[in-house]
């Protein structure tokens, strides 16, 4: 007798991932590609929606016709801030812009110019200032560059629905995509944003849809309920979010580090702003406060120069663990040492780097004290002043012991702790579109739930 499953496409910018998961979200299959990027018509690289596409069908086509799997249902989670440009025959017009391409100035100036000022069009959208990577910018810079190109869009379509699309034909816009610092969305009137509409951008956009909806596909005789798809970063979320009944904050490390606090009820402040916080969007429309900073990128760079200067391995941070003698006596004369490569200098970082320890352990010790200060700061801006006694850190700096003791230590009024699951993004587009009730037992079992105690101090 063949097994249930839930299919999962989880598009991620390099990794192609196709999951199978059993009515326990257990998974039961996996398989992953990649592609080469081209380039669009101003040689910026970019995603080859083509081969993308025939992947899809190719591999749904395979698993459908398995003797070991009934598929009942298919879930789409990707990046976002990124739009698939459609004609009125459904023909894709455009490359899949990447949300690196950079945006003319003059063009980005004289948008914020009529809509801004700046900082008030970002309080009201949650979305920074940061080109393509609000991807409703892409459709102001399509219509005022490539102004033919614009008048044959039928639609635009953020790209988990443009793969819900690939199988459904009917287009559909949705709350997580939407709210993925896109700039489209003005979140005190939970509507698209004034200027939208007059630039006649939202004739463009299909109709909003809950995340939560899915469409009946008949495939060679047999029902597949297809869903909408859903922006990665609050796929991940939704675990959490339906499973922890107390108010938390959610941090997701990896190359980014992003504190989430899906239960503010506020616009963002003028404080916040100037922090580089922006929202994000749940699945039934209510803001997520992020605040982030760029860890795991710094991180890298800075341990590789240690590694240089000490004459070690460039690997040895692996075998570092924290040790409270170092820890104590690095803080009983406290000075930051490190001059950030590509995070903001701060009031009191050096102009350079100064490595005075004789040891690369309490050099490295060093470092993660100065970049877990700069986490602590962050997770406090999420929380801002909601009264959150919870605290999950996810990705890959849950294996960082130095990492996590410090954070456990910093924030000793928070319960700490930590999840290990690759498949954030892919088990929540699949819980999205189930009727399953979650309990406190899912994370345990599903995500190898750690409870952290801060250490004592003497």
């Amino acid at each position: 007798m063949k097994m249930e499953v839930t299919a999962i496409f989880d598009i991620g910018k390099t990794n192609k991932k196709f999951f199978l998961f059993d009515q326990d979200f257990q998974e039961v299959y996996r398989e992953y590609t990649s592609f080469d990027l081209i380039e669009d018509e101003d040689g910026h690289p970019t995603e080859d929606l083509n081969a993308l596409q025939s992947w899809l069908k190719e591999v749904f086509e395979r698993m459908v016709g398995s003797a070991d799997y009934d598929i009942t249902a298919i879930n789409f989670s990707t990046y976002g801030a990124s739009f698939v440009h459609l004609d009125g025959n459904g023909k894709v017009l455009a490359p899949l812009y990447n949300y690196t391409k950079p945006m003319d100035q003059a063009l980005l100036d004289g948008f914020y110019e009529k809509y801004g000022p700046t900082a008030s069009f970002v309080k009201a959208t949650g979305s920074s200032n940061e080109g393509f990577l609000n991807s409703g910018l892409q459709l102001y810079w399509l219509k005022h560059a490539k102004p033919e190109l614009f008048k044959t869009i039928k639609h635009s379509i953020h790209l988990p629905q443009y793969l819900s699309y690939v199988f459904t034909g009917v287009p559909l816009s949705e709350y997580t995509s939407i709210g993925c610092h896109t700039a489209l969305w003005d979140y005190a009137k939970r509507d698209y944003h004034q200027w939208v509409y007059q630039e006649g951008i939202d004739g463009k956009l299909p109709p909003i849809v809950s995340t939560e909806t899915s469409i009946n596909m008949n495939y060679n005789g047999k029902r597949i309920k297809v869903g909408v798809g859903i922006h990665d970063s609050s796929a991940a979320l939704l675990p959490y979010v339906r499973s922890v009944k107390q108010k938390f904050i959610l941090v997701s490390t990896g190359t980014w580090s992003i504190a989430l606090n899906p239960f503010t009820e506020n616009l963002l402040t003028e404080e916040e702003v100037q922090s580089d916080c922006i929202n994000y969007m749940r699945i039934n429309g209510k803001p997520v406060k992020a605040s982030r900073m760029f860890l795991g990128n710094e991180y890298a760079l800075q341990v590789k120069r240690l590694a240089a200067h000490y004459g070690v391995p460039e690997d040895f941070h692996k075998e570092v663990f924290f040790d409270h003698d170092t820890f104590f006596a690095l803080i009983k004369d406290y000075q930051p040492c490190f001059a950030w490569e590509s995070l903001p200098a701060h009031d009191k970082m050096p102009k350079t780097t100064q490595l005075r320890l004789n040891k690369v352990e309490h050099a490295y010790h060093q470092l993660m004290i100065e970049l877990v200060l700069l986490q602590i700061a962050c997770i406090k801006m999420a929380t801002g002043n909601d009264n959150i006694e919870k605290l999950y850190i996810d990705g890959g700096f849950t294996e960082n012991d130095v990492y996590i003791s410090l954070v456990s230590h910093y924030l000793r009024n928070m319960e700490l702790k930590t999840t290990d699951s690759a498949l954030g993004s892919a088990l929540g587009a699949a819980l999205v579109i189930s009727d399953t009730k979650l309990n406190s037992k899912f994370l345990r079992k599903n995500y190898s739930l750690k409870k952290h105690v801060p250490f004592i101090i003497k």
